[in-house]
């Protein structure tokens, strides 16, 4: 007869490190607007004018996601997340402030 050994079955934890939100984004600069959606690591934007904006969402090691986007005419915004919201500069000095639904 054999002899069964008792074993235990676990679930491996994912950590959230290097997770990156997923979701509708929307930033706003005074007047001017930006949204669209985010799925992992691509983000994909477009603006007031139809003009749209693909970039990159990378996650950092200290929970934040460094953003990174670029339209066809050059123009080019980044910037950082934090837990308390999104803050992004354009090439033109321009702040801009947004979430994620």
């Amino acid at each position: 007869m054999p002899i069964y050994e008792p074993f235990m079955l676990y679930r491996r934890r994912r950590a959230r490190i290097g997770k990156v939100p997923t979701g509708y984004y929307r930033f706003e600069n005074g007047q001017k607007s930006v949204s669209g959606f985010g799925d992992g690591d691509y983000v994909r934007l477009r603006d007031e004018h139809g003009n749209i904006w693909r970039g990159l969402a990378e996650a950092q090691e200290d929970d934040t996601v460094r953003y990174r986007f670029r339209d066809s005419k050059g123009g080019t915004i980044s910037g950082i997340s934090d837990r308390f919201g999104i803050v992004l500069r354009d090439d033109k000095g321009n702040t801009w402030r947004g979430f994620i639904y």
